[in-house]
């Protein structure tokens, strides 16, 4: 059926980690079709696309080992002491091999042009702003997630910098004022990475490629300024329509990722900027394929998290991370389910407003 998302496997059915099991049952309720994999002599799956969008925290800010007794607090909050922790084995056992290995997927790709080099590869560690393999961001369990519940090959776009606002720089087309650089440099880099499919990704790509979502994650800057406070809601709305007529998907499901890193005790300028997050995803203008996340139980305190002095960064904790990616990995499947339709069999590109 054209247009339809790829059936999920029955292996899901089978999966012992029950992180992923309620999605699957979600999905299997909503009537999506389950599959084995797909044999040799079978068409090969659409590459399902997924655009991660925002400033630094998107880009990733969880530290995964470093552990150095004053720059990383001795390495509280990082992505192996969490993993340590008995409580936390089962959580996290699909994250590394039988060897102790970082885990290198072969079915989940990550595309990110960072300030100094281009990433891509099989999802594993490592995909943020920083060199060496250090770091995770949301991309890492978000990844994870919708790799383990949809048959077709899944690339992850990464389109992310750090110190950039909603109000300026991000600023969309329809909303009043001068269309934002970073709105213009974002579809430019999505542009960039579906021209480079075939040579970037010429076996995930073979069976040609589908925007399957955008997730948004962003807000910090905004907070400072009265008037990108104000109207954060109406920009977000702005955002999430101009994405989806620029990409050609009119109803690609969105996810909005709360700015919730004061965890809850945030003062007043957070509060409204949440509220205004929350407050968009329910527009009616957008609220049919878009999911408002919740973050702010994930928030670690500054002496249990690696980067004590980084607030503004979820104090650098892992455990935040992991957990931010894998609540919007759950939403994306949930929105996916209510909408079967949901990706694009078109090139995206300008067409007139």
């Amino acid at each position: 059926m054209p247009g339809r998302v790829s059936p999920l496997s029955i292996r899901n059915l089978l999966m012992p980690r029950t992180a992923f099991a309620p999605t699957v049952l979600v999905l299997l309720l909503a009537g999506i079709p389950l599959s084995p994999a797909r044999g040799d002599d079978q068409a090969p799956p659409p590459l399902q696309i997924f655009i991660l969008a925002g400033q630094s925290n998107m880009e990733g800010q969880g530290v995964v080992d470093l552990d150095h007794p004053k720059y990383y607090n001795g390495g509280r909050g990082t992505l192996a002491k969490v993993m340590a922790d008995p409580a936390h084995a089962e959580r996290f056992s699909h994250v590394t091999t039988s060897e102790g290995a970082w885990v290198v997927r072969d079915d989940v790709f990550v595309r990110f042009q960072t300030r100094k080099d281009l990433k891509l590869g099989g999802l594993s560690i490592g995909y943020t702003g920083y060199p060496g393999k250090h770091h995770i961001g949301p991309e890492f369990q978000f990844g994870h997630v919708v790799g383990e519940a949809i048959v077709a090959p899944v690339l992850l776009i990464k389109t992310a910098w750090g110190g950039k606002s909603l109000h300026k720089d991000f600023r969309p087309p329809t909303a009043s004022g001068p269309t934002g650089p970073y709105y213009h440099r974002m579809l430019a880099e999505i542009h960039q990475s579906l021209a480079g499919l075939e040579k970037e990704f010429p076996e995930a790509s073979a069976g040609g490629h589908r925007l399957a979502g955008f997730v948004w994650f962003q807000g910090w800057n905004d907070m400072f300024n009265d008037k990108a406070r104000a109207e954060y809601e109406t920009n977000l709305v702005h955002l999430v329509q101009d994405i989806r007529h620029d990409l050609r998907v009119p109803d690609l499901p969105v996810v909005i990722g709360e700015l919730g890193n004061g965890g809850p005790k945030a003062g007043k300028n957070m509060l409204m900027i949440r509220a205004a997050q929350k407050a968009a995803a329910a527009r009616p203008e957008i609220a049919r394929h878009t999911a408002f996340v919740p973050t702010t139980a994930f928030a670690r305190p500054a002496k249990q998290s690696p980067n004590v002095s980084h607030g503004h960064h979820w104090f650098g904790n892992a455990e935040s991370y992991f957990l931010i990616g894998d609540a919007m990995g759950h939403a994306m499947l949930k929105l996916i389910s209510r909408n079967t339709s949901s990706t694009s069999t078109k090139p995206p590109g300008k067409t007139p407003r």
